[in-house]
């Protein structure tokens, strides 16, 4: 199948598979977060919009709440489906961020896991108010590499800006205090530290499974492997290298 990278529906049909395998999952003090600050509990439901193949679904789900995962895309909500096909609450949904297919008023919480940067921010608003129980949260969530932490995440984060196709334009860190302030009413910042050891082969699969990464047929394709083959080189340590992230949580109410 034909990719259409400048449709965010389409960016990651190809990549579903080094998504499962190298994507990180999220900080598990996320979930004592939601529960002890922000009241979640098991039969509140939530509607995890973006839900992909399912990595942040999954902690709700362990959490024994009705999860509503809305993906778009349909190579990564299968995905899901077949991940996820043991947890009797997951609810996979044909739609959009914009356009749910929820009920009015039928969800607790709205979770947005490295999927928030995708959407149509004032189509979105309308909809996540249309959707959310009255006093519902908002809880977007991204693992946010830390560049400056080592030598490695730095000749990555080169690496990216030489050989990726938009990485600049796409980047979740232009979602800024801007566009935060006139989607809440009000929000707050927490932050957990999250982190992930490869292999090359590791490595290699992480990076194809970002959306801006040149694929086989790119000719930028084979200089960015030779390149990452030399950070990693570079870098290792026992044989891995180690990508340092925070888990930012962004959270309030519109």
């Amino acid at each position: 199948m034909a990719v259409n990278n400048s449709n965010p529906l389409q960016r990651f049909s190809n990549r579903v598979e080094e998504y499962i395998k190298s994507r990180p999952s999220y900080s598990a003090e996320i979930m004592n977060f939601l529960t002890y600050e922000l009241g979640m509990i098991p039969p509140d439901k939530i509607a995890d919009i973006g839900s992909g193949t399912g990595k942040f679904s999954e902690l709700l789900l362990k959490n024994n709440n009705v999860v509503y995962g809305v993906e778009p895309n349909e190579e990564m909500r299968k995905a899901a489906e077949r991940l996820l096909a043991g947890y009797k609450n997951f609810i996979s949904i044909h739609g959009t961020a914009e356009d749910t297919g929820l009920r009015a008023q039928s969800v607790r919480f709205i979770t947005c896991a490295q999927a928030f940067h995708w959407f149509n921010h004032n189509k979105v608003k309308i909809e996540f108010k249309r959707i959310l129980m009255p006093a519902g949260w908002i809880v977007l969530v991204w693992n946010s590499r830390i560049i400056d932490s080592t030598g490695f995440m730095q000749d990555y984060e080169k690496l990216l800006l030489n050989f990726s196709i938009d990485y600049s334009t796409v980047n979740h860190k232009n979602i800024d205090k801007q566009i935060l302030d006139s989607f809440f009413s009000g929000y707050k910042l927490r932050a957990f530290p999250y982190s992930q050891s490869f292999e090359f082969g590791g490595l290699k699969s992480r990076l194809l499974s970002s959306s801006y990464a040149p694929k086989e047929d790119n000719p930028n394709y084979q200089p960015m492997i030779d390149e990452l083959e030399n950070i990693y080189n570079k870098n290792k340590i026992e044989e891995k290298v180690e990508f340092i992230y925070n888990t930012e949580v962004y959270y309030g109410k519109i």
